[in-house]
């Protein structure tokens, strides 16, 4: 079985492959902190509660958190036997080109997405990532990691706000009634939001403009299905687009060492 771990900067997922589908996923808080024995036995706990009987036999590591990849990989070595392939290192190869200016380092996600968007739909893609950050990935017709747009995320935006005004609330959110509030917490979420609706398809469309081309917007992270409700903004929205990115590039990487 393949355990798949996608490591963000505020969540770490892991998951179970059992070669054709996931049979469980679970989430935890990044901390770089963590040991290798912390991890197993969070782990293996709650893979007894869930009477999860499987022997992980492979390992597939995404992390945009540097420091947590050493304990992920004693993980891998101590309790499961096997060494990890880790995205965006030595021994992990990519399905797809990487197009970017000479000596850039491309976030281990934004590829994983790449690969996952062009096995899924093909190329010519916009794949809009809603995590700590906003994500932008451009996938050419090629499949190739081709550049992208990063911005504030939006839970991020918010606490920025919560903190820098003193009379401003913290505020959860979610798609308000009507554009203008009525009160401090609806003008809020109203303009976090809109602004972002059209953050996002403001982006989208100077992208198409600037490739000459029509493309498909997929969406996915944490906060893609809000957004799903602003209509004509996304084409698809895939849930678990990294997960799927990272099963395709560790059968990739099987197949090479077969050869």
């Amino acid at each position: 079985m393949l355990l798949a771990v996608d490591c963000g900067n505020t969540n770490t997922v892991f998951s179970i492959w059992d070669g054709t589908e996931f049979i469980a996923t679970w989430r935890t808080a990044t901390e770089w902190q963590r040991t290798a024995d912390q991890y197993y036995v969070w782990l293996s706990t709650l893979m007894i509660l869930q009477k999860v009987d499987v022997e992980i036999t492979d390992m597939i590591v995404s992390s945009t958190v540097p420091r947590v990849v050493f304990n992920l990989r004693v993980l891998a070595d101590r309790y499961f036997n096997t060494r990890p392939m880790v995205v965006g290192k030595a021994g992990c190869e990519l399905p797809v080109d990487v197009r970017v200016d000479i000596g850039t380092a491309v976030g281990p996600d934004r590829l994983v997405n790449t690969v996952a968007g062009h096995d899924l739909y093909g190329g010519d893609l916009i794949v809009v990532d809603f995590g700590t950050a906003t994500t932008f990935d451009v996938v050419a017709a090629d499949g190739a990691y081709v550049g992208g747009v990063i911005a504030p995320g939006v839970n991020l935006s918010l606490e920025a706000l919560h903190n820098a005004a003193a009379a401003l609330p913290h505020v959860d959110i979610s798609k308000p009634q009507a554009v203008v509030g009525t009160n401090t917490v609806a003008c809020m979420q109203s303009g976090v939001f809109w602004g972002y609706v059209g953050l996002v398809r403001e982006i989208c469309a100077r992208i198409k403009a600037e490739r000459e081309r029509d493309m498909r917007v997929i969406s996915t992270g944490g906060l893609a299905p809000l957004f799903q409700q602003a209509v004509n903004l996304f084409d698809e929205f895939q849930d678990d687009l990294t997960m799927h990115g990272l099963t395709v590039i560790y059968k990739y990487n099987k197949e090479l060492a077969e050869q």
